[in-house]
């Protein structure tokens, strides 16, 4: 994603953890300029004081909305119609989402639908709808280790939080390289890296406990990495191939 483009930052104040907001901020601006930041929630009930402190810190503009009815969540509602008064503002490229509710699943789409970026930030309770409606989704809980690894390098994070590899994941990377690979079976891994991103929004090297791309798919031993010179660049590329199957059969004695 283009991190020069300006983005609109919509917080679901009832839904998501005050906790790492700052780390939150700091992921979003990877991916773009946060020219708006709004959390919406019913400030007058005590489950978002924690989030009062913040918001001063992160410069976020609190929603007030009340709650008109038992049972019915008005800030989701809000938030909605915010999210198409900015769109039709024409003020920002993309838009990040934080919630886990999967209310903002529409949302999402119909954003995308008019051609904005779409960030999504939540738990991993998060509905699988959701996840996919957006270009992009990030797990809370990986922002959550950074900050442990950043306050204590020697702490490593929860293994709870870790997911294991399973074949599902190590079919879909070798699909996405033979999608991508050239005569000889090689890709150019950046591009592997993206068309993963697009087929599984979801799909995050940290989700793993690898801060990129490339030590998880050494990590599996089902693929070679080769690094080749660039013309344009002194950093070198990274390409990859599925590792050939042994079909050689035994000799008889």
């Amino acid at each position: 994603m283009n991190n020069n483009i300006n983005l609109a930052v919509l917080i679901d104040g009832d839904n998501i953890p005050s906790a790492h907001v700052k780390a939150m901020m700091e992921e979003i601006a990877k991916y773009g300029n946060p020219t708006i930041k709004r959390i919406y929630g019913d400030w007058t009930k005590p489950n978002l004081t924690k989030w009062k402190n913040l918001l001063l810190e992160n410069a976020i503009t609190p929603i007030q909305q009340y709650g008109y009815t038992t049972g019915k969540n008005a800030t989701d509602s809000a938030m909605i119609i915010d999210a198409m008064d900015i769109l039709y503002s024409n003020k920002v490229n993309g838009f990040c989402l934080v919630s886990s509710d999967s209310d903002f699943t529409r949302l999402a789409t119909r954003l995308r639908e008019a051609g904005m970026q779409v960030i999504g930030i939540g738990e991993k309770k998060t509905p699988n709808p959701f996840i996919v409606a957006c270009d992009k989704f990030i797990y809370i809980e990986i922002l959550k280790n950074q900050v442990e690894k950043k306050n204590d390098d020697s702490k490593e994070p929860e293994k709870t939080e870790v997911d294991k590899i399973t074949r599902k994941e190590i079919k879909l990377i070798s699909t996405t390289i033979m999608d991508l690979s050239d005569e000889d079976g090689w890709a150019f891994l950046g591009d592997v890296g993206s068309l993963l991103q697009k087929k599984q929004p979801n799909f995050d090297s940290r989700n793993y406990g690898f801060e990129k791309l490339t030590p998880l798919i050494k990590s599996i031993g089902n693929f070679e990495l080769e690094q080749r010179e660039s013309p344009k660049s002194k950093h070198k590329l990274i390409f990859v191939r599925n590792k050939k199957k042994n079909t050689t059969k035994p000799k008889k004695r």
